[in-house]
């Protein structure tokens, strides 16, 4: 009798054609089971509660702010029920950067770190050797490559926010570290203020683009040279992928000489606590989060692996361009969201409010208010976590 399971995904190369392949080579080796692989939009992944699709699927690839609200109102099921203490010890010391600690809420495991993911820059060497420039290091060699150009960024609504916090942490507080606001007013106008001097300096449509839609337009036009930083993508610094290669690293430093810290992104395997065949979506959760199919059919097959293995591979930075080698020292220094029950809530509005500025909305300093009065609004129970 076939064992069936329903998994949901995201709906790009990197967040697809891994889960397709993983399910395709676990049949193989347990011809008694089906993995189905579904997708949503990335608006969707980065937006939704698992609480909407939990029903639905049995595996779920989720972003990690909604582990506390998926803790508190039991969603998804605590891995350590099901997956072996060794081996959920060996993901933890493989690490890269927060992914781990990510999915841990209430000293329990909610999803295996399979993907990860941090805003990075990336850059068109063909276009930047032609016009006898470098990749900027400074604020102020960004502005001016931006004043020509050749800049884009990322800057719809969820990309706004994630960059607010990069620059709240560069002009000297963590955001939401503190239990009743935010940021500290002064603080986040100065961080505003400094991301609408980059944006307007950027065509327009970044507004409407995010980090996909930035890399596919780098690599398929030769109009844009350098991104100071979106979500990277391994895919588009490999060979064949896209019509060009991207070369990548970190992030540039502020004018008071204090580099950029990006905010964790990636995706994590959950299984939902409804699923009906917890120990075959567990068994699976092990292949796919392990080192031998993170550094192989993983990477292979498209995907971004979250094992430390994998980041590290000579094989996999070489057919990669350096993407993993280049990118690691800012994975590891990324910035780790709270995953507080009502979060999901607080960012999809605060994001909303961060785009309205940037767009030429209210003052900075409003949008301030507005944020730091939003934040208990949409706290539930259960305390902040956050790092």
């Amino acid at each position: 009798m076939t064992t069936r399971l329903q998994g949901i995904t995201w709906g790009h190369t990197r967040g697809l054609l891994p889960m397709l392949a993983t399910a395709q080579r676990f049949r193989e080796i347990h011809p008694d089971v089906q993995i189905e692989w579904e997708v949503r939009s990335l608006q969707d992944f980065s937006a939704a509660s698992p609480a909407t699709l939990a029903n639905n699927y049995d595996l779920m690839v989720i972003d990690h702010p909604s582990c506390g609200e998926a803790a508190e109102e039991g969603i998804l099921t605590p891995l350590g029920d099901w997956i072996d203490a060794d081996f959920l010890a060996d993901q933890a010391d493989n690490s890269v950067g927060s992914s781990w600690e990510s999915y841990r809420f209430g000293s329990r495991q909610w999803a295996l770190a399979i993907d990860a993911a941090t805003p990075i820059s990336g850059w068109r060497p063909d276009l930047l050797d032609h016009l006898n420039l470098s990749p900027p290091t400074t604020w102020d060699s960004l502005l001016e490559l931006a004043k020509r150009g050749l800049v884009a960024v990322p800057g719809v609504p969820i990309d706004s926010l994630m960059h607010f916090y990069m620059f709240c942490i560069g002009l000297g507080e963590i955001p939401l570290a503190h239990s009743k606001r935010v940021v500290d007013e002064e603080v986040g106008v100065r961080a505003l203020e400094t991301q609408r001097q980059i944006m307007l300096l950027c065509d327009p449509r970044c507004f409407s683009m995010n980090p996909i839609a930035v890399w596919e337009w780098m690599t398929g036009e030769d109009t844009v040279a350098y991104c100071p930083f979106a979500y990277g993508y391994s895919n588009y610094s490999r060979a064949g992928y896209a019509k060009t290669v991207l070369t990548t690293g970190g992030l540039i430093r502020l004018e008071n000489g204090i580099p950029l810290r990006s905010t964790l992104g990636g995706a994590g395997l959950a299984i939902a606590a409804a699923c009906p065949h917890k120990e075959t979506a567990a068994e699976y959760a092990r292949y796919v989060a392990g080192q031998a199919c993170q550094t192989g059919l993983y990477f292979d097959s498209g995907g971004q692996p979250g094992h430390r293995a994998a980041w590290t591979d000579a094989e996999v930075n070489r057919r990669s361009n350096g993407f993993f080698s280049n990118t690691l020292s800012t994975m590891e220094d990324a910035y780790l969201r709270p995953r507080f029950h009502g979060y999901f809530e607080f960012q999809e509005r605060a994001s909303l409010l961060v785009y309205h500025y940037l767009r030429g909305g209210e003052s900075a300093r409003a949008c301030v208010s507005a944020l730091n009065q939003l934040l208990p609004a949409c706290k539930r129970k259960g305390p902040v976590y956050c790092a």
